[in-house]
């Protein structure tokens, strides 16, 4: 697009690890391997540890860095089989307004083009309440807050996608959703997990 090359020149792509010029994310700054952990009914693959250059990638992406959500959906492409349907999480409303898209969805997207597989945005918040900011109490404790269109989804095998797993809390309630809604769900991408996450699920690195 015309629009997106005026853009990059004016505002070139600048790693959010390194300040290198190129891409939101440059390969030097991305982790070597993944990371993935196990909970009941559901396997998640991520990139890394939430730590170092991919804490940072992510962080700029909740602050609105569209070059890094595009980055980020490269690096995770990796994980995503081809012809798979992604649903991603979704973000507030509030937040939407905020930084002016859905970041997780944006990386969704890009991931999906660069992978071959297609982005259904099926799931959406019953209130406006976010996980940033709770104890790992509060977040283990949080359910019901996600429903699910099954139009696109039901009787399909899907995978869920998000940025950050923390407790794991968010992902199992997004596959009640849209295991409610008939869809098929045992995988999630994401691009990071707190390293208290890992440990606790005692996960595979390869």
């Amino acid at each position: 697009m015309a629009w997106r090359a005026l853009l990059d020149l004016l505002f070139p792509p600048q790693c959010a690890g390194c300040n290198a010029l190129g891409a939101g994310l440059c390969d030097a700054c991305v982790p070597r391997g993944i990371v993935r952990v196990r909970f009941p009914m559901l396997a998640v693959t991520a990139i890394g540890a939430y730590e170092g250059s991919l804490r940072t990638a992510v962080l700029a992406l909740k602050d609105g860095r569209r070059d890094v959500a595009e980055a980020l959906g490269r690096v995770t492409a990796r994980l995503v089989a081809r012809g798979s349907l992604l649903v991603p999480v979704p973000t507030t409303a509030k937040r939407r307004r905020v930084r002016g898209f859905d970041g997780v969805t944006l990386v969704a997207r890009s991931a999906a083009q660069a992978a071959g597989a297609r982005v259904v945005t099926a799931l959406e918040h019953r209130s406006g309440d976010a996980q940033r900011g709770r104890s790992r109490t509060q977040r283990l404790e949080a359910h019901g807050r996600f429903a699910c269109d099954p139009a696109g989804i039901a009787a399909r095998r899907v995978t869920l996608f998000d940025d950050v797993c923390t407790t794991g809390s968010t992902l199992r309630d997004c596959a009640g959703a849209v295991r409610e809604a008939g869809g098929i769900v045992e995988d999630a991408v994401v691009v990071a997990v707190t390293k208290s996450t890992a440990s606790w699920n005692m996960p595979i690195v390869s």
